[in-house]
């Protein structure tokens, strides 16, 4: 049982270490960005509105019953209008808060840090060109970042030992993948920042499985993935930022 007792008091509250250290939002130091900088020419796509219009099943009793993890897609497209409304489901910016410094979202945060950065390596997506994208939360924007030869290897190599459906992730619509900037968080949490960001990744997700079954989608959270693999893919440095979950979805 030793070999347990590191990782369950990471999971246990620890929050009273705070009395004793200077966090630096306290030292009145700088806030990370609400999200990550971009080239001012770099191509941006506006997505269309979320919209109730786009909804197949709005009763969300029957979604949150209806929901499973779903690992079989069919070869039809998901919509533009369906994609953005699961971005605005899962980081959608409500409001701009703190001047501007601080947001509220479609899903909640501690400390309403909202660490995540979100890609999408598309396969499937009507109007898009298969390839990598972020989504710019502020202006619910996608930006493209490139192109992506042998897609469906690359995700495969980056996505194994998936032990009920093996590659199933390649054969999706569209990966959604979460990185974290933990800074966002440790810059008023310190040290107990990232028991909550773990937290708040399930936030971001669980929206995403209900969102989706809303749509007639099928979503399946995945956590085992290859580090160095993916965060190279998305060009990340592995350190200040890097991939924590991804989650395939296509039409079922």
């Amino acid at each position: 049982m030793g070999r347990y007792e590191k990782n369950r008091d990471f999971l246990k509250a620890n929050f009273e270490v705070l009395d004793e250290i200077k966090t630096d939002a306290q030292k009145k130091l700088s806030k990370a960005p609400l999200q990550k900088e971009y080239d001012e020419n770099a191509k941006l796509i506006d997505l269309p509105k979320p919209s109730k219009d786009v909804l197949v099943k709005p009763n969300v009793l029957e979604c949150i019953e209806d929901r499973r993890s779903v690992r079989k897609y069919s070869e039809e497209s998901i919509s533009l209008e369906e994609l953005s409304f699961l971005l605005w489901s899962t980081q959608g910016v409500q409001k701009l808060i703190g001047n501007d410094t601080a947001s509220l979202r479609t899903v909640p945060s501690g400390g309403a840090s909202h660490t995540f950065e979100t890609y999408l390596i598309v396969n499937n997506v009507q109007g898009l060109t298969k390839g990598i994208y972020r989504y710019i939360p502020i202006g619910h924007k996608l930006l493209f970042m490139y192109e992506i030869n042998e897609m469906s290897s690359k995700i495969d190599k980056a996505t194994p030992r998936q032990p009920f459906a093996p590659n199933f992730a390649s054969k999706s619509a569209v990966l959604f993948v979460w990185s974290t900037i933990p800074y966002r968080a440790e810059w008023k949490f310190d040290i107990t920042a990232h028991k909550k960001i773990l937290i708040d990744v399930g936030h971001v997700c669980q929206n995403l499985y209900i969102a989706s079954e809303a749509v007639k989608c099928g979503t399946c959270a995945i956590g085992i993935y290859d580090q160095k693999l993916i965060d190279n893919m998305l060009g990340l440095d592995g350190e200040d930022e890097f991939v924590i979950y991804l989650a395939a979805v296509g039409k079922v």
